[in-house]
């Protein structure tokens, strides 16, 4: 996982899930326990009532349920039971129990005795139970019983509520997550524009501007900066100097070699190899251009306005050579590249296939998802498919019966390679000759 914003997105979410569990199962614990508590104390108290109603009416037994009270033992099988029994065996139930028991004492064990037990007819219950001895030496043992199943409702209905709670504050905690995930990257995406904005500026970016964590990054991006601005620069007077220095020798060459032409000496192999010359060197100015422009991610080109003019250019010339010129190429269709340097990419493919094709040219320029794609085609011989590569390569001409360098294919790979695109050849299906496919990315501007 390469992504610093999934990393922290899916650390924070693991964490809170860890937190939120182990908090749902410390709560449920402690609930349970709460609920436990509350449950037994209530038991004791129904216990209590009826050790003071045995207390209060031992002499007249039968008073004992008046004394007891509570109208929730006078509801058949309402899960509140209550049952008395006098050492000798004589036994007093509440109208709950139906014909139903409580489970017979165990001897006379002192102390309280509280337990869980499953009835006759299958309800889980939990009792308590307690040997009284009153003034008189009598002995009644004490039992009240209340269905557990009150207890699991109140304990489900607690993690119902429990869940929901903490699914709630799952919901708010992946939320919150991501805005904090979101706030902690905003420098960094602020960093990544203000780099972008400034790759050409002689300003640097200021490191406190940033928070404290990205400062000495900023200050090592300015150090970079400089010396990119620095190494550009000596590249493009080492670059002047040089093309200045053969440019002039170039010309005194060029000038003499017509003059011997003009003198009818053959010298055609000569002025061929300064043409070719001449044309590397442009080659290089060309490639200079697009390193400076490629660094300036703000640079974009309309496609239809540049290429518009291009087209209407081309179509005089193709018409002085009896040849069409039709194109198809899509509104609002913006590319990453300097102006100048499409429209020489795009002049060199169009000067190839108006001097190969046989009568027809074509141009369309579409978009593929992040891509435009511009393609130029003819009706000419076409390449074959062997020699794709060599077509880009530096000076490398496939036929010399035409006039040229050989470098046109090459300077526009140069330049579209560049910019983060590339030159594809193929045959065209529409002409039947050479299809050349210009990939550029599109501008986000």
């Amino acid at each position: 996982m390469k992504s610093l914003r999934a990393r922290a997105l899916t650390g924070g979410i693991i964490w809170a899930t860890l937190a939120i569990l182990i908090g749902v199962f410390g709560m449920a614990s402690f609930l349970d326990t709460q609920t436990q508590t509350r449950f037994d104390q209530l038991l004791r108290n129904r216990h209590t009532q009826a050790l003071v109603a045995v207390a209060n009416n031992y002499d007249s037994p039968d008073s004992i349920a008046q004394g007891i009270g509570d109208p929730v033992y006078g509801k058949p099988f309402s899960g509140e039971y209550w049952q008395v029994q006098k050492a000798d065996g004589a036994l007093f139930v509440s109208k709950s129990l139906v014909d139903s028991l409580l489970p017979q004492p165990d001897g006379t064990v002192a102390g309280i005795t509280l337990r869980n037990y499953v009835d006759q007819t299958g309800e889980q219950l939990r009792s308590i139970a307690q040997w009284l001895t009153l003034d008189d030496g009598s002995q009644w043992h004490v039992q009240v019983a209340s269905s557990v199943q009150t207890l699991l409702d109140e304990r489900r209905l607690q993690r119902s509520n429990l869940m929901l709670a903490f699914g709630m504050i799952a919901i708010v905690g992946v939320v919150g997550t991501f805005f904090q995930v979101t706030a902690t990257f905003k420098p960094l995406n602020k960093l990544r524009h203000d780099v972008l904005t400034r790759w050409d500026s002689e300003d640097g970016l200021r490191p406190d501007a940033y928070p404290t964590e990205v400062a000495p990054l900023v200050k090592d991006i300015n150090t970079l900066l400089e010396r990119n601005r620095d190494i550009v620069s000596r590249s493009r007077r080492q670059a002047a100097d040089l093309a200045h220095a053969i440019k002039t020798p170039s010309a005194i060459v060029r000038n003499e070699l017509e003059q011997l032409r003009h003198s009818n000496f053959p010298v055609a192999e000569s002025l061929a190899a300064l043409d070719r010359l001449d044309a590397q060197l442009n080659r290089s100015f060309a490639r200079m251009r697009a390193d400076r422009g490629s660094a300036g991610m703000r640079t974009f080109t309309d496609v239809e306005e540049s290429l518009g003019r291009m087209i209407r250019a081309f179509k005089a010339l193709a018409a002085n050579q009896d040849k069409t010129l039709t194109f198809d190429v899509g509104a609002d269709l913006r590319i990453r590249i300097d102006q100048q340097d499409f429209e020489e990419v795009m002049g060199n493919l169009l000067d190839n296939a108006l001097k190969w094709s046989g009568s027809k040219i074509y141009i369309s320029a579409t978009r593929i998802g992040d891509l435009i794609k511009v393609c130029i085609e003819d009706d000419g011989p076409g390449i074959p498919e062997d020699d794709y590569g060599t077509a880009t390569l530096s000076g490398q001409r496939l036929d010399t019966a035409k006039p040229g360098t050989g470098l046109g294919l090459a300077i526009a790979a140069d330049l579209a390679h560049a910019y983060g695109g590339k030159v594809t050849l193929g045959e065209s299906a529409v002409l039947g000759g050479l299809q050349v496919r210009v990939l550029l990315p599109m501008s986000g501007i």
